[in-house]
């Protein structure tokens, strides 16, 4: 008897046969724009150190030396992935990685926080470039079979981005100054620009979409007015100022603007009819729901280890370990459990196991032994890693292989956009709870220097400072005042993923039938409506 034939690969054998190298080298672009963030993560107490050792930055100019990141990254990513699918992916992955390189060694040499600022901003023009050319390439090489898995380990890969990003940047920080966090991301992207022209297929849409440029300025106008509001209410500790109330209110409105036209618009940046899919919309808002609670709570970590515990940026590194490690182990795996439970089970698990490790957070003083905290770690790890890959899967098949860098591109800007207001909420609601805890200890400081003392536990512990042995009641006071902040900041972040189990225990499918026929087109998860 015939055996019956295999089916017909729609990938040519040569790509084929090389597609596993491909996705390690898409991984090393990954990788640095994840790297990125996670190192920044570790150096911001020793950037906001005053000159010579830091730049001396508010920690209102932290958050916007995250942000400008961010947003800039997550307003360009729909354009990005159109110029992709229209350019061909190849091209814009390169050169999006060169400016991505431009722009981190101009940031590793900045002299004030507003250059810092501005160069980061140039970085995330470049990042926002190779973030949804990675994926779109992944699902040109991958048979719909083997997609499901190469994107665990392509989620995976964030996990081992977050994982050797503060261990790197801890190590750099012992031994140069503080831009070699960013100067290091130079050599990594000659490297991959370099493998990249020797190993990746090009591949484009052949019906791209037209380009978008009145919606890419009102997402971008929206975004940023709606975190300077944000941002500037914790700084002030007023969420009732005028200032705030008119950029938050302007952002909303700008943002509403975006959405009307979006819908009216021909070819437009985001494609609103595919949030009718309920399962879509689902998985989308667990993303930003997921990135919202986690950045805004690693924001504090950082100081609650250098700061009131006293560790350097090497040991925060590397207690910060088993949060990554968890993700790049368990993520390549997480499809087997929604295989067995469905995706629904799994990714609201995550979320619950995520809420709580964030509310635990609320359990820490300045004495809690490491071991609890590195539990604290592990789980949150664990949970993150059993959202992000189900509902990545959702997201990529939900849309035709031909848009895959459109959809890429969805998932990361939600990914972004929830980061950046998870950065600026949360830091708000810890600027705010700061500020209203150290208020009644800062008797000792000039009247003029008060506001800005009570800004932030590196602002208050810098006045400590110069105030000699007068000011250890004032370090003390800092200190205690921080963990309050941190764990009212720790029950909303918990609260927000609280909120993200709910939709997608209402709004995710169960478990998934077996398909018939061979089971080349089996998918994690149904995307109908």
């Amino acid at each position: 008897m015939t055996s019956p034939a295999a089916p017909a690969r729609r990938i040519p054998e040569a790509v084929h046969r090389r597609r596993w190298v491909i996705l390690g080298v898409l991984m090393m672009s990954l990788l640095i724009v994840v790297l990125d963030n996670s190192i920044l993560n570790v150096a911001i107490k020793t950037i906001s150190t005053p000159a010579p050792t830091g730049l001396g930055a508010t920690q209102s100019q932290l958050e916007w030396a995250i942000n400008a990141y961010t947003l800039v990254f997550a307003g360009l990513l729909f354009t990005a992935g159109l110029l992709g699918d229209r350019l061909g992916r190849k091209k814009v992955l390169i050169g999006g990685l060169a400016v991505f390189g431009a722009g981190s060694a101009l940031a590793a040499f900045s002299g004030s926080p507003a250059e810092l600022i501005v160069f980061r901003a140039v970085m995330g023009l470049g990042a926002a470039f190779v973030m949804p050319a990675t994926m779109a390439v992944l699902m040109h090489v991958f048979e719909r079979d083997e997609q499901p898995r190469a994107i665990g380990i392509w989620t995976g890969g964030v996990g081992l981005a977050i994982a050797i990003g503060p261990i790197t940047g801890g190590l750099l920080l012992d031994h140069f100054w503080w831009g070699s966090v960013f100067l290091v991301n130079v050599p990594i992207v000659a490297l991959a620009v370099a493998l990249m022209l020797w190993l990746v297929p090009d591949s484009r849409d052949p019906k791209p979409g037209r380009i978008d440029p009145v919606g890419v300025v009102l997402s971008v106008a929206g975004l940023v007015l709606l975190v300077y509001g944000i941002i500037r209410g914790g700084q002030l500790a007023d969420f009732t100022d005028v200032t705030v109330l008119a950029t938050t209110g302007a952002g909303l409105a700008v943002l509403s603007a975006f959405v009307v036209f979006e819908k009216r618009s021909d070819h437009p940046s985001v494609d609103i009819s595919a949030f009718r899919n309920k399962v879509f919309s689902a998985s989308i808002t667990a993303i930003a729901l997921v990135f919202f609670a986690l950045l805004g709570v690693t924001f504090f970590t950082v100081f609650y280890l250098q700061s009131v515990r006293g560790h350097s940026p090497l040991e925060t590194g590397l207690l910060m370990l088993p949060l990554a490690a968890t993700q790049l182990l368990i993520a390549p795996r997480a499809r087997l459990m929604v295989d067995r439970v469905g995706s629904r089970i799994t990714t609201a698990a995550g979320l619950v196991v995520l809420a709580a490790t964030l509310a635990s957070f609320a359990l820490l003083d300045r004495a809690t032994p490491l071991w609890f905290l590195e539990v604290v770690f592990f789980l949150m790890g664990t949970g993150m890693a059993y959202v992000m890959t189900p509902v990545s899967v959702v997201v990529m098949q939900a849309l035709p292989r031909e848009k895959a860098g459109s959809a890429s591109a969805l998932s990361n800007t939600f990914r972004q956009v929830g980061g950046a207001l998870g950065i600026a909420v949360l830091g708000s609601v810890l600027s705010t709870a700061y500020r209203t805890d150290i208020e009644g200890a800062l008797g000792p400081v000039p009247p003029g220097a008060r506001h800005a003392a009570g800004e932030s536990i590196e602002a208050t512990l810098a006045v400590a400072d110069r105030l000699g042995p007068r000011g250890e009641p004032l370090a003390d006071a800092a200190a205690d005042a921080f963990l309050y902040a941190m764990h009212v900041t720790a029950l909303w972040g918990a609260a927000v993923a609280v909120l993200g189990a709910v939709v997608v225990a209402v709004f995710l499918p169960g478990r998934t039938p077996a398909p018939e026929g061979d089971g080349r087109d089996r998918a994690l998860v149904t995307a109908a409506d």
